[in-house]
């Protein structure tokens, strides 16, 4: 049978040398084959294994090869991670050249007839982002902005109907609850993130991850680093975000789980010199989500968190506790 989803060798080989195209791919699977019960799936990042979890339910087991804190850019997989992709009944990945060093791996699982699944795949290209700087490719932070993310919430469930077109009503109705829990923390955000002062609405953090956010909640977002952590940022542009800084009395920067802090140090020292304090905002989540088993260690916690702490940060107006009243407080930072 044909997936509209499902990634050929063809498409694999064209993302591993970086072609731009997105391409949809058919790959034969054997539709007679029964799956066990429950059958297991495994994923890459949090984002993608959290919102396969919520759609999938009690019908399959999800393992999650990337946890909280792993960069998805610069992962390689292990010798254990191919073996569990080789034994899985199917696989989710995130796509739009996320993680781009599990290419070969995707292969070879794709070779032996595996059903691979990019959630992206189905997202329209006019809600994509095309940086300058990445000329040819799309920018993969997708989920940033909650009200696209949900597209992907349909896509696996969609795929998940292809696989166990038995259970393909129980996936759609997964999907749709928890599209409109997602309904309301895009909501949620727009609102905290729309309160901050206009002025005052510069989101600065370690890399560029945050620009679908900034599209989706109307915020100016700079990133310290490109789109990818392999990018590395020049004393040129640390004086650019200094005397944007300085420029717009911009009193809070943050800093990311999943990447280095030491430009952000540079960023506060320059502004220093220029006699503007700036303080750490607190810790964002942006290509890993938090702790396994922690509200923040699921997607919508996740974005709760990131749009809570960035408009207390910079002055916004947000409850300390989040939307639904369960993060954690470590990076409590009151309102100026």
């Amino acid at each position: 049978m044909k997936s509209f989803l499902q990634m050929s060798l063809v498409a694999l080989l064209l993302s591993a040398i970086g072609c731009g195209e997105r391409t949809t791919s058919t790959h034969a699977t054997d539709s007679d084959k029964a799956l066990p019960s429950p059958y297991h799936i495994v994923t890459t990042c949090g984002m993608v294994t959290d919102i396969v979890r919520q759609v999938v339910g009690d019908l399959a087991t999800v393992t999650g090869i990337m946890g909280s804190g792993v960069d998805p850019h610069l992962y390689k997989p292990t010798t254990d991670d191919v073996k569990l992709l080789m034994e899985a009944d199917a696989i989710f990945y995130s796509g739009l050249m996320l993680e781009g060093r599990m290419a070969d791996s995707f292969m070879k699982v794709a070779r032996r007839g595996k059903p691979v699944y990019a959630v992206t795949e189905l997202v329209d290209e006019s809600n994509l982002l095309e940086p300058p700087e990445f000329d040819g490719h799309w920018d993969p932070h997708l989920w940033m902005d909650v009200e696209a993310w949900s597209m992907c919430v349909m896509a696996v469930a969609t795929a998940l109907a292809e696989i166990d077109a038995e259970h393909a009503d129980v996936y759609r109705s997964n999907a749709a609850a928890y599209v409109e829990q997602l309904d309301a923390l895009d909501a949620y955000a727009k609102q905290v993130i729309g309160s901050i002062p206009e002025p005052r609405r510069v989101l600065i953090t370690a890399h560029d991850a945050f620009n679908y956010f900034g599209r989706a909640y109307k915020i100016d977002v700079r990133g310290i680093q490109g789109i990818s952590t392999e990018s590395e940022a020049g004393l040129s542009d640390i004086n650019a975000l200094v005397d944007l800084l300085v420029d717009r009395q911009v009193n809070a920067i943050f800093t990311e789980s999943s990447v280095s802090e030491k430009n952000i140090a540079a960023l506060q020292e320059g502004a220093a010199r220029h006699g503007h304090d700036v303080a750490i905002g607190g810790e964002l989540f942006s290509d890993a989500m938090g702790a396994g088993g922690s509200y923040e260690g699921t997607y919508i916690g996740m974005i709760d968190h990131n749009a809570t702490i960035i408009a207390r940060a910079l002055g916004g107006d947000a409850p300390i506790r989040g939307m639904q009243g369960k993060l954690a407080i470590e990076h409590e930072h009151a309102n100026d």
